[in-house]
């Protein structure tokens, strides 16, 4: 009896897929997305400044603190969830940067009026240039910096009381040892 190539293709191609599906399953962390920028001095930004705020520049991230640098945006509905952790973190005296991602100057403004403005200083990227430089994959995204402006670890998503345990101060912990 003669086997006909085609019938095999479905069993072969299933074998591979479990193969890669098995290999996948076994990664250290399925949630994580890798950051080309973790471990590397911060890169270049090309800000504009919020009308009424304090702007920044990557040369300020380099002095000699641990510090967060946040992108954000008003259209983001988990930017607004995790906005209450950044406030409370700035009463504790953590310094935060505040990038607002591809937003109108008003909308970014209307959301610091509403929500309350916990950053040491924030600027704009209304381009998303500066964002592309980061490795940014959408907001919201929070950035651990140590005080050499070293780029120590990339959370992506909104940072919920959990992830401030359990991902961002022991981050903070090992940024200040550095």
């Amino acid at each position: 009896m003669k086997i006909n190539p085609l019938m095999l293709a479905p069993p072969v191609f299933f074998i591979a897929f479990a193969v890669f599906a098995g290999f996948g399953m076994f990664r250290d962390d399925p949630n994580a997305l890798p950051s080309a920028r973790q471990g590397q001095i911060v890169p270049a930004m090309d800000l504009t400044a919020l009308p009424g705020k304090t702007p920044f520049d990557a040369e300020t991230l380099k002095d000699g603190k641990v510090k967060l640098v946040n992108y954000w945006a008003s259209w983001c509905a988990p930017c607004r969830a995790e906005h209450p952790n950044f406030t409370a973190l700035a009463e504790e005296g953590v310094p935060i940067y505040g990038v607002n991602y591809k937003d109108t100057p008003a909308k970014g403004l209307g959301f610091l009026e509403e929500l309350g403005d916990p950053y040491t200083a924030v600027a704009a990227d209304e381009q998303g240039r500066t964002a592309l430089e980061w490795g940014l994959y959408g907001v919201p995204e929070t950035y651990v910096v140590d005080g050499d402006g070293v780029i120590v670890l990339r959370f992506a998503g909104p940072v919920t009381q959990r992830v401030l345990a359990d991902t961002i101060r022991p981050a903070m912990e090992q940024a200040a040892n550095n």
